[in-house]
């Protein structure tokens, strides 16, 4: 995965760990696309301040992602309902029972749900 957007998933997932600067620095450079510069003038703080506030936000957020996981179990969750999707339709192709059909119908209305 891109490190854009594995940053953008991690700052989803434990942007509230971190400082309030560190969290809009991360958001306008990564979920925004601002330079450096441009995060630095609409902060009111240096470039270099805003080079340090990404690297240290970066560290906790990958540091955080080590320890707890919580991105990869999210992306590990996602595989398998893909998978579980993809047989549940294949058995509904295969079946010409009504009443079976249905039900997995549901199942499958209710697990896009979770994707």
């Amino acid at each position: 995965m891109e490190k854009n957007v594995t940053v953008s998933i991690l700052l989803d997932i434990y942007g509230k760990v971190l400082t309030d600067k560190q969290q809009d620095v991360l958001d306008l450079y990564y979920n925004e696309n601002l330079s450096l510069a441009e995060i630095a003038e609409e902060i009111g703080i240096t470039r270099q301040a805003v080079h340090d506030c990404i690297v240290k936000g970066e560290k906790k957020l990958f540091n955080l992602e080590e320890k707890l996981g919580i991105m990869k179990k999210l992306d590990n969750q996602e595989k398998q309902l893909q998978k579980i999707l993809l047989e549940l339709s294949q058995i509904q192709q295969k079946d010409s029972d009504k009443h079976i059909n249905d039900i997995i119908e549901n199942v499958v209305r209710e697990l896009n749900c979770l994707v």
